[in-house]
C-alpha cells in the first residue's frame, strides 16, 4: 500500500490537499482537507443588512456574482420582498452569462490538460485534424490553416523551452488516450475558449456595470436603470450589444465546447464508470419568472442513493425540507467540538491541530442534508431537469446517451460530471438569449420598473437566499436583528462538494469519488486529478470562520 499527497491541487481556486492510498493499482481510502479559512462572516456582523452582498462578493476572486445573487435573495427572502420582472430577467441574464463563462473556463483552461496530451499535437497532421473538427461541427472557425497555425505556435514553444502553463503536464502518460488530430484540436480549442469566455464576462459587466465583483444589486430588484431612449441607461443600443455577445458565445459552447466534450467523452468512456462516490444529489430551482420567487424556467430536486427516478422535485425557495434539514458539522474538522448545527445557528470557532486523519484535518465543514452528505454540480441540475421533463435537456442527455452508448446511471462518474457540466453551459446558453427577449418584450409593454426599494423594518427576521451556481447549490443564511446582521453563514458547492467525513464517519464527496479509481503510476497520479478536477473545487468560497461573540479569531502579519 503507498501513500499519496497531492498539496496543493492545481488548476483551482484556492488551497487542496488529497491524500489518498493506493494498492493494487487503485486507490483504497481519501482525505480532501481544505487548506486555507476566510474571515467575511465576522465583517459582516453588525452591518447592515442590505450590504451584505457587497462584502460577501470577496469571498472569491471567481464565483462573486454567485454570492452577490444568494445574498440579497437572502434578504428578500426574510422580509418577504417581491422583485420586478425587470430585476429577475436581468438577475437570471448575469446568471447565466457568468455560468456560461465558468463552463467554458472549466472545461478547457481547468480540466482539459487531465485528459489533452499537448506535446502529442506536434505530431498531428493539421489537415486530418480539421476534417475531424467538421466532421463534429460547422463552427467556421476549424479549418486547416487555423490547425497548423496553432501547431507552428506550439513547436515554438517547445523548441525555446518556454512551454509556460503547459510545462508541468503529465505529458505521455499512459492514461492519455488521445490521437494527436484531437489533440491539437483540444490545444486549438483551449486558446479561442480566452476569447469567449471574456465575451461572457463582458455580457455580466454590461448589466452589473463590472466584472467581476458585480455593482447593481439592490435589495428589491436592480440598479441597472431602463430607459431605451437615455444613452446612461439600459438602452436599445447595450441591449442589441447584449444579444451580439450572448449569441457569439452561445455559438462556441454548442458547436465547440459540446462537440468536444462529447469527443473526449467518447475516447474515455471507461470514466463513466469511476468517480461516482456520494451518489445523492441536491440542486434548487433557478431563472425566477414571476415577483414572487414561486415560478422558475429550471426545477430543483434531490436525489438518494442514485435513484433518479424516486427524485423528489423541489419547487421554491421555501422548501421547508431544504430548510429545515441543511446543517453542518464539525467533527473532522478544523473547529471547537464535534457537533452539527444549522446555519441560522453556526458557531464556527476554530481549532487547528494539524491534519490528522482519524481526527481533524480541514478548514471544511461537513455539511448534510437530513443527516446525509450530498454532492451538488451540474449532475443535480441535470438530473432535476430531465426527471422534469425539460424538452431541451432531455435531447440534450438522450442524445448524449445514444451517441455514447452509456446509460443514465453513468452519470454518476467522473466523465458524468465533466458532461453534464457541458450539458448544462448548452442549456445556459439558451437561457440568456430567452431571458434577454423576455426583458425586452417587458420593457416594450411599457413596464420600466427595476426596482422595489425596501427600507430595512425593526424587529427579528431569517432568510436564505438560495441560487443554482455554476458549481451547485449555494445558499446564504442570515439573522436581522434590529436592523443589523446577527449571524451570517454561507454553505457553499464546494463545501458540500470538499467536505471531510461527517460525524457518523461517511466519505465526503471528494473522497468517495476518488475510492476505486485507477492509479497507473503512483509518481504521477493524473486520475486523481481528473476525478478531483471533475468538481471544479473552488475552495476559497468553501471555508469559513466566525466568532459569534464578536472577539478577535487570530492576527495575520504580513512581512
Amino acid at each position: 500500500m503507498s501513500r499519496i499527497t497531492l498539496d496543493p491541487i492545481t488548476r483551482i481556486e484556492g488551497h487542496l490537499r488529497i491524500d489518498v492510498e493506493a494498492n493494487g493499482g487503485k486507490v483504497t481510502n481519501a482525505w480532501s482537507s481544505a487548506q486555507m479559512w476566510r474571515g467575511i462572516e465576522v465583517i459582516l456582523k453588525g452591518r447592515a443588512p442590505e450590504d451584505a452582498w457587497s462584502f460577501v462578493q470577496r469571498f472569491c476572486g471567481v464565483c462573486t456574482t454567485v454570492h452577490a445573487i444568494s445574498s440579497i435573495r437572502a434578504v428578500e427572502h426574510a422580509l418577504d420582498v417581491e422583485v420586478p420582472l425587470n430585476a429577475q430577467y436581468i438577475r437570471n441574464i448575469m446568471i447565466a452569462q457568468h455560468s456560461v463563462q465558468d463552463h467554458i473556463v472549466h472545461f478547457y483552461h481547468l480540466s482539459a490538460l487531465d485528459w489533452v496530451d499537448i506535446v502529442s499535437a506536434l505530431k498531428a497532421d493539421p489537415k486530418k485534424t480539421a476534417q475531424i473538427a467538421q466532421s463534429i461541427s460547422d463552427w467556421p472557425g476549424n479549418s486547416e490553416k487555423e490547425f497548423k497555425a496553432v501547431q507552428d505556435k506550439l513547436k515554438a514553444f517547445v523548441a525555446g523551452g518556454k512551454l509556460g502553463i503547459f510545462a508541468t503536464g503529465y505529458w505521455g502518460h499512459p492514461a492519455m488516450k488521445l490521437s494527436p488530430e484531437v489533440n491539437l484540436m483540444a490545444v486549438a480549442h483551449y486558446l479561442k475558449a480566452l476569447d469567449y469566455q471574456r465575451k461572457a464576462s463582458q455580457a455580466t459587466a454590461i448589466l452589473g456595470g463590472k466584472n467581476p465583483h458585480i455593482q447593481n444589486l439592490v435589495v428589491g430588484g436592480v440598479a441597472t436603470a431602463i430607459n431605451t431612449e437615455n444613452i446612461a441607461t439600459l438602452n436599445m443600443e447595450r441591449l442589441i450589444y447584449l444579444r451580439t455577445l450572448m449569441e457569439e458565445t452561445r455559438d462556441f459552447v454548442q458547436k465547440v465546447y459540446y462537440p468536444d466534450l462529447l469527443a473526449i467523452a467518447g475516447a474515455y468512456k471507461d470514466w463513466f464508470k469511476y468517480g461516482a462516490g456520494v451518489t445523492n444529489y441536491m440542486a434548487v430551482p433557478e431563472f425566477p419568472e414571476d415577483t414572487k420567487n414561486t415560478k422558475f424556467m429550471l426545477p430543483g430536486g434531490v436525489v438518494m442513493g442514485g435513484n433518479i427516478g424516486g427524485i423528489r422535485m423541489v419547487k421554491d425557495h421555501r422548501d421547508d425540507y431544504l430548510i429545515k434539514n441543511i446543517k453542518e458539522n464539525v467533527t473532522h474538522a478544523w473547529y471547537e467540538g464535534n457537533g452539527t448545527l444549522h446555519p441560522w445557528d453556526g458557531e464556527t470557532k476554530p481549532d487547528y491541530t494539524d491534519f490528522k486523519e482519524n481526527g481533524k484535518y480541514s478548514w471544511c465543514k461537513a455539511p448534510t442534508l437530513d443527516g446525509k452528505p450530498v454532492q451538488v454540480g451540474p449532475p443535480a441540475q441535470i438530473m432535476a431537469a430531465y426527471a422534469a421533463g425539460n424538452p431541451k435537456v432531455k435531447k440534450l442527455v438522450d442524445g448524449a446517451v445514444s451517441t455514447l452508448g452509456i446509460s443514465l446511471k453513468d452519470i454518476h462518474s467522473t466523465m458524468g460530471r465533466l458532461y453534464c457540466r457541458g450539458a448544462r453551459a448548452h442549456v445556459m446558453a439558451d437561457l440568456s438569449l430567452e431571458n434577454l427577449d423576455k426583458l425586452i418584450a417587458n420593457i416594450a409593454s411599457g413596464d420600466q420598473t427595476y426596482a422595489n426599494h425596501t427600507v430595512i423594518p425593526k424587529g427579528e427576521y431569517r432568510g436564505v437566499g438560495f441560487h443554482e451556481a455554476p458549481r451547485g447549490t449555494l445558499s446564504h443564511w442570515i439573522v436581522i436583528k434590529d436592523k443589523k446582521i446577527e449571524n451570517y453563514q454561507a454553505v457553499v458547492p464546494s463545501t458540500w462538494n470538499a467536505a471531510p467525513r461527517n460525524d457518523k464517519g461517511e466519505l465526503g464527496p471528494y473522497e468517495a469519488s476518488l475510492v476505486g479509481n485507477p492509479i497507473a503510476d503512483a509518481s504521477k497520479p493524473l486520475e486523481v486529478l481528473r476525478t478531483v478536477h471533475s468538481f471544479d473545487p473552488c475552495i476559497a468560497c468553501a471555508v469559513h470562520t466566525v466568532d459569534p461573540e464578536g472577539a478577535e479569531i487570530t492576527k495575520v502579519k504580513v512581512l
